[in-house]
């Protein structure tokens, strides 16, 4: 259990693929003007990398080293030619939206970084685990940017959820500013200031929860220790 909580806390926070590890920003940056476009990667980038954790976990002991990398890339490019055939059958628009960077996970480094770091360290159970979080965390970063971007750049929220969800999301849509357009948001150099803006509100709380930790510990009474003395005092 102590395991599962250091790798749940690690991918979501303390050694995030994305704020953290500053891996995959080229698609971080290049999609994720809105919301979906944000959740079609994540769950793309998730599902890869859950699946190529658990190949590679698989088959640890049996490649040698020499052909190690060329291995994963391998396994890797497997999967993201599975979440492409998919995409292409039940959100083919979104796919054509995103375009080059559903292919281009293959070179995702933070999905390589994880397979050769850790699957193929440690066993199956624990190699999944630290795929969906990982893969949790950089979809999350994703979204947020994602809804950052299209709120404050076009005043929406959840616009064109039917590409990815269907017909059933077409009313999701929030139209919370009308007639309203942020150019810089919307486009690369907004994507830069936006992911600037959460790495520092991250380091922001970290910092602030290391003061409390050291606060606390400050205010813990110290023990006292008894000192025994043995003889005869002249």
């Amino acid at each position: 259990m102590s395991q599962f909580n250091e790798l749940t806390r690690n991918g979501l926070w303390s050694n995030n693929p994305a704020l953290v590890q500053l891996l995959g920003l080229c698609p971080l940056l290049a999609v994720t003007s809105t919301v979906v476009n944000a959740l079609g990667l994540g769950l793309a980038t998730l599902l890869v990398m859950i699946g190529s954790n658990v190949s590679v976990s698989l088959i640890r002991n049996h490649v040698s080293s020499n052909v190690r990398l060329p291995a994963f890339v391998m396994i890797i490019a497997a999967f993201v030619t599975c979440a492409e055939l998919l995409m292409q059958a039940y959100a083919f628009k979104l796919y054509h939206i995103l375009g080059i960077f559903i292919p281009l996970i293959v070179t995702n480094c933070a999905i390589l970084g994880r397979a050769d770091g850790f699957a193929a360290r440690n066993p199956v159970l624990p190699a999944a685990t630290d795929g969906l979080m990982m893969g949790l965390g950089f979809a999350a970063v994703l979204l947020v940017l994602g809804a950052v971007r299209e709120l404050f750049g076009q005043g929406t929220l959840f616009a064109g959820m039917e590409l990815l969800l269907g017909p059933v999301a077409a009313d999701w849509q929030l139209t919370l500013f009308s007639d309203y357009s942020f150019l810089f948001l919307v486009l690369p150099p907004g994507a830069f200031f936006a992911t600037g803006l959460l790495i520092a509100a991250k380091n922001v709380i970290d910092d602030r929860a290391e003061r409390r930790r050291q606060l606390r510990q400050a205010d813990q009474p110290k023990e006292s220790r008894r000192v025994r003395v043995t003889g005869t005092i002249r």
